[in-house]
Order: structure tokens, then C-alpha cells, then sequence
């Protein structure tokens, strides 16, 4: 695609975490898709992961499974290791793990002084400490080949704020400030660093339970305030990050872009 394609990543090697479904596994597809020189399929389930890279592997481009939780930073370097060895250096980090850690979902649930302090590890984790752990495993050889793309998913929570939700908004909100950091120390590199802050997707469940939901006041509340009427989609989010890990981008660094539907316009 070189030459033709807009949106070229030159061969670069991905590593997307969080990617064996929904967003996570749009982008890592989304990435193979434009010159990607292969791309290293995380995700703390390793079914899935495998899955995906066998997804990716069936179009022609490498893949690799490399299953692992981002808060272990020792697991996260010998990924890494394991992707540079049959991949070759990864040059293009995306941060899409979240939400409250492996195969748990966010649910506004009781005021911040309510909350067990137990449970703040869970989201300050997945959502700060994987974001910190991925960046300090990749970026000595972004920094050696002198360039690299580095997305990191945040949320609009982190943003504005959002009631019952404050550890996961402030650890979001720790990620994006980081963002901004790490771009300007990276930046004379050649290497780019930016934020994508997300709104509701669509949720993932059977078609039937989907229409369902899709019918109930929730939903229809929910959506009543997003200007574009309708939840975010796996592609939306694979879309910007793909053009944010290309060529096309490479003047853009320490940024947010909210990919929200137009809930927050400022």
C-alpha cells in the first residue's frame, strides 16, 4: 500500500493491548490493514488474543498472541520481548486496555466516600499503572529507531468528571495528563504520543439482548445526550487511532481527540 495509501504506517510493528474484542479488536485490524509490518494481539484472555491474531495472520500480515495483564510490568516486557523476537521492534504502541481490569465492566454504583478502598486498585491499574508499564517496555526502542506512535484510549469521564465514577475518572484523567508528559520527552525521537477520550460504545451482547436494551429507557436517555443520536462503534475508535499511528499524523503529538458524538463539544 505503500505510496497509495494515505493512512501508511511504513511496516511498523504494533502492539495493541486489550485487543481479543470490540474496539481493541477493530484496531489491531484496522492497523494490518494499512502497512502494518505486524501487529502483537494482547489481551489477558488468551483465547481471544490467538483468535485475533489468526484473524490478522488470514489477510497476510504477521501476528502474534501475546496474552498478558498490563499491570504486570515483568509480563509486559516479556511480551514485548516475544513480539520484537518474531515481529521485530514494536514502533506503535496502542493503550486500549481499560474499564475495571480483565472481564470486568463499569458500573456507576456508590458515592467516592461510600467506596471500599479495595476496589480503587482495579481501575487505577488497568486504566494508569498498564498505560505507565506499556510506555516504559516500548519506548527505548522507539527512542533507538528514532520513530514511533503512541495512542493511549482515555475517556471523557476523565475529562468531566462523572458521579460514582471518580477513581476510574481520575485514573483516566492520570493517563491523559501522562499523554501530554511523555509526548515531550519523546517528541525529539521522532516518536508521537496522543489521547483518544471516549464516550459509550455500543454495547457487546447478542443481537436480540441488543435490540432490547436498544429499547429501553436507559438506552434512550443515554443516547438523548449525544448530538449524533447513537453509540460509538468498534470502528469509530479503530479509524482515529489508526490515522493518529500514521504518517499522515506525524506533525500531532501531546493531543486528545474526544470521539464522543458531540456529548462534550469543548
Amino acid at each position: 500500500m505503500t505510496g497509495e495509501d494515505m493512512i501508511d504506517l511504513g511496516g511498523q510493528v504494533a502492539l495493541v493491548t486489550g485487543a481479543g474484542q470490540n474496539a481493541g479488536r477493530a484496531i489491531a485490524r484496522e492497523l494490518a490493514r494499512h502497512n502494518c509490518g505486524g501487529v502483537a494481539v494482547n489481551d489477558f484472555v488468551a483465547e481471544r488474543a490467538e483468535a485475533v491474531a489468526e484473524e490478522i495472520r488470514a489477510t497476510g500480515i504477521k501476528a502474534v498472541a501475546v496474552p498478558f495483564d498490563v499491570c504486570d510490568l515483568e509480563a509486559v516486557r516479556a511480551a514485548v520481548a516475544t513480539a520484537t523476537a518474531e515481529l521485530g521492534p514494536v514502533t506503535v504502541l496502542v493503550n486500549n486496555a481499560g474499564m475495571a481490569g480483565p472481564n470486568q465492566q463499569i458500573r456507576a454504583a456508590k458515592n467516592f466516600w461510600e467506596d471500599d478502598p479495595a476496589e480503587w486498585g482495579k481501575f487505577l491499574g488497568t486504566n494508569l499503572y498498564g498505560v505507565l508499564n506499556c510506555c516504559h517496555a516500548t519506548i527505548p526502542a522507539m527512542v533507538e529507531a528514532k520513530r514511533g506512535r503512541i495512542v493511549t484510549i482515555v475517556s471523557d469521564s476523565g475529562r468531566t468528571g462523572e458521579p460514582r465514577l471518580a477513581v476510574y475518572a481520575a485514573a483516566k484523567a492520570g493517563a491523559n495528563g501522562f499523554v501530554r508528559s511523555i509526548a515531550k520527552e519523546v517528541g525529539r525521537y521522532g516518536v508521537t504520543c496522543n489521547a483518544v477520550s471516549l464516550s459509550s460504545l455500543m454495547p457487546d451482547m447478542p443481537q436480540e439482548k441488543l435490540d432490547e436494551f436498544m429499547q429501553s429507557d436507559h438506552a434512550k436517555k443515554q443516547m438523548s445526550n449525544y448530538i449524533i443520536r447513537r453509540y460509538g462503534r468498534s470502528h469509530d475508535v479503530a479509524a482515529l487511532v489508526t490515522f493518529l499511528c500514521s504518517e499522515a499524523a506525524s506533525w500531532i503529538t501531546g493531543q486528545t481527540y474526544p470521539l464522543n458524538g458531540g456529548y462534550v463539544t469543548d
